[in-house]
């Protein structure tokens, strides 16, 4: 299914992080936080000002990015977990 956000809203995949720590120990799905890290999937066409000028997003599919832990929402698109945020939920651009 074919997806593009609206506005500044930016749809977001999870990178998720290694299952051992750098000492060879397996960590437990239990003892997991929730990666901060991701892929952008697809933006929006950009947030409006007050005259009604579109504001260019920062962010394109393909970036990888930081974002806060509680920030977004998240949705099932064809069984795939992404979620939906703001652009200014996003902290920065990994390079």
């Amino acid at each position: 299914m074919l997806f593009t956000p609206l506005h500044d809203r930016v749809l977001v995949r999870r990178i998720e992080e290694d299952e051992k720590t750098s000492g060879g120990l397996i960590i437990p799905d239990t003892a997991k936080e929730k990666p901060q890290e991701g892929e952008v999937v697809s933006v929006g066409a950009g947030a409006k000002d007050e005259a009604g000028a579109r504001i260019a997003m920062d962010v394109k599919a393909g970036n990888k990015i930081l974002f806060d832990k509680w920030s977004g929402t998240e949705i099932k698109i064809d069984g795939e977990e992404l979620i939906i945020m703001k652009e200014s939920d996003i902290l920065g651009i990994m390079a």
